[in-house]
């Protein structure tokens, strides 16, 4: 397997360095070359073995802060695509906020079929949480986040509890507590995805033709978890959106309401599956700030 070294900040760098030679440096400029000198880069760490496959993440530490917020962040793709290195600049806003950052790659469906995701996202989280106190990480202010499968991670990650048994490849009686969720678009019901007018390829390949599919399915969504007394979860979705239907977010938001579940829904109007404009994205890390803040977390 080719060993990919994160290039987010090597992007910053390569940015600081070109414009050097401009005789006024903005305030922009200043940003990233602060943040291009105040991080150290731990690159693909095991944190798992499984199926023949070493599982991987890197940290994005601060250099000089001793303990700050850490984002546990998960790439999309569809449970069959996509890398950690895919989705190194999302989290670019983080890491100017100071906060420490953990990229995390997990089986794919060419590798292992669900719950095999699942599974490995939960063991990264445990691995955080051992090695905590190692890399100066805070675990009372772990937030998830992740777009698309990557979403539906971040959500199974931080509520599916123990009884449900999906822990089972890194056993341990470690609390896998998070302090939010930051759910860009993730699937929250996998079997609505199986068959009928809302079927998708991607979820059709990551459950392959196992004849329990319908019952994993319901075992690795989100919607079946929820109850009173998760973290604050905070949903960005479009509302047209053809990959994850809007409706996935919706139903979400109306469960957590249900059970008093601090949560926040931010709509895209006329959004699809991501890509969104600039403006608008400017207006959904505005919103996460606000959600971060209120909780706590900035």
């Amino acid at each position: 397997m080719k060993h990919a070294l994160p290039v987010t900040l090597s992007l910053l760098l390569l940015l600081t360095l070109t414009e050097a030679v401009t005789a006024q440096t903005t305030e922009a400029q200043r940003a990233a070359v602060a943040t291009s000198i105040g991080y150290r880069i731990v690159p693909n760490i095991v944190y798992q073995e499984a199926n023949g496959f070493e599982a991987k993440l890197d940290l994005y530490l601060p250099s000089e802060r001793t303990s700050a917020p850490t984002l546990i962040n998960f790439h999309g793709g569809g449970w069959r695509s996509g890398t950690k290195e895919s989705r190194g600049l999302r989290f670019l806003p983080y890491l100017e906020m100071g906060w420490a950052v953990v990229n995390v790659q997990y089986r794919l469906a060419r590798i292992s079929l669900a719950p095999a995701a699942v599974e490995d996202s939960l063991c990264a989280l445990r691995w955080i949480i051992r090695n905590a106190d190692r890399y100066n990480i805070d675990t009372s202010r772990l937030v998830l986040t992740g777009d698309s499968a990557g979403g539906h991670l971040s959500l199974t990650t931080g509520i599916i509890p123990t009884s449900a048994g999906l822990d089972g490849q890194c056993p341990g009686d470690e609390p896998l507590e998070v302090a939010a969720i930051v759910n860009w678009y993730g699937i929250t019901d996998v079997g609505d995805l199986l068959a009928g007018p809302n079927m998708q390829e991607y979820a059709v390949t990551w459950m392959g033709s196992m004849p329990n599919r319908y019952e994993i399915a319901e075992r690795v969504s989100p919607l079946t978890y929820v109850r009173h007394g998760l973290p604050p979860i905070l949903t960005i979705h479009g509302d047209a959106d053809p990959t994850v239907p809007y409706t996935h977010a919706l139903r979400l938001h109306e469960e957590l309401e249900k059970v008093g579940v601090p949560n926040q829904l931010h709509t895209v109007p006329g959004g699809g599956h991501g890509r969104f404009s600039l403006d608008e994205s400017i207006e959904i890390y505005e919103v996460i700030r606000s959600f971060l803040k209120k909780h706590s977390l900035e």
